[in-house]
């Protein structure tokens, strides 16, 4: 019998996510690709079907049976029935305006529709981050950022707007940031003039940009601490980040929002800014004064 059959059999969606990441390292392969898929798209595990979500996982229909076992389930379906339950117990206002949204499959939606379900889309994961972020980790961050004396930020496609405002905000904050993007190529060079005195502040989303994660562990290999806003425990950044931050981003049509990652951004970069005003006066005008 499976050692993970010997646990308590999880009954709700939280206990069933942290029998999850507590045993991530020493799951098979192919159990940790559907793990990590399970818990970034909930939703499509409670309504797909055992073939659709092999599909959209990657994964043979017989690794969810697999799955579902090392957890100690029977089968996927009883599996399954937590990932239904976290919705019926979820306010269902959300779901219901999703699911009107849905109603004609196949139709070509209207503009206005489009609107509405990127709006719905954005509210849920608002709501999500709002009922799941850790005060004691964001405090920890922005003490962490405000102490830098250069905050290197790193992002690339999908999280690349994310990079783009923290630089935008932090500049006209008057805190000390570098946005790593170099149409010549430079990013190495560019990240190279970091320390340990420094933070590196990295986005990176499923399926990761390797050349991001690629910097960002370079960077903490090289001892600079590093700030990570990323999707999964089972994202590569988890493993080496100093704080990492977990955002759940709902889609529609297929297409993710980014409403809770800019939220979190900003609260990270007008924190810093808050931060650095309340620091006593000389490490202020240190901090201007450096080159």
């Amino acid at each position: 019998m499976d050692e993970m059959t010997t646990v308590e059999l999880p009954r709700d969606f939280d206990s069933l996510r942290a029998l999850i990441l507590g045993r991530r390292e020493s799951l098979p392969k192919r159990i940790a690709q559907i793990a990590a898929y399970a818990l970034d798209n909930p939703d499509e595990i409670a309504f797909g079907t055992a073939a659709s979500i092999a599909v959209s996982a990657g994964v043979q229909p017989s690794t969810l049976i697999r799955f579902a076992q090392h957890l100690g389930f029977d089968g996927f379906t009883s599996l399954q029935g937590v990932f239904r339950e976290r919705l019926r117990e979820r306010n269902s206002s959300y779901e219901e305006r999703l699911a009107t949204l849905r109603e004609n499959d196949g139709a070509v939606p209207g503009n206005h529709r489009i609107l509405d379900g990127f709006l719905t889309a954005s509210r849920k994961s608002l709501d999500v981050m709002s009922r799941s972020i850790d005060e004691e980790t964001l405090d920890r961050a922005i003490a962490m950022l405000s102490g830098a004396e250069t905050i290197y930020i790193l992002a690339r496609r999908r999280s690349y707007p994310v990079a783009s405002y923290l630089a935008y905000v932090l500049a006209k904050l008057e805190v000390r940031a570098q946005l790593v993007e170099s149409a010549a190529g430079l990013n190495a060079e560019i990240t190279s003039f970091a320390t340990p005195r420094d933070v590196a502040l990295v986005v990176s989303f499923s399926p990761y940009t390797p050349a991001t994660i690629e910097d960002a562990r370079d960077l903490a290999e090289r001892g600079v601490p590093v700030v990570a806003i990323t999707d999964s425990a089972f994202s590569p950044l988890a493993g080496f980040a100093s704080i990492w931050f977990e955002v759940a981003e709902a889609d529609f049509g297929g297409f993710r929002t980014l409403a809770s990652t800019l939220a979190l951004a900003m609260a990270l970069a007008v924190g810093v800014g808050e931060a650095r005003r309340a620091a006593p006066a000389p490490r202020r005008r240190a901090r201007s004064a450096a080159p």
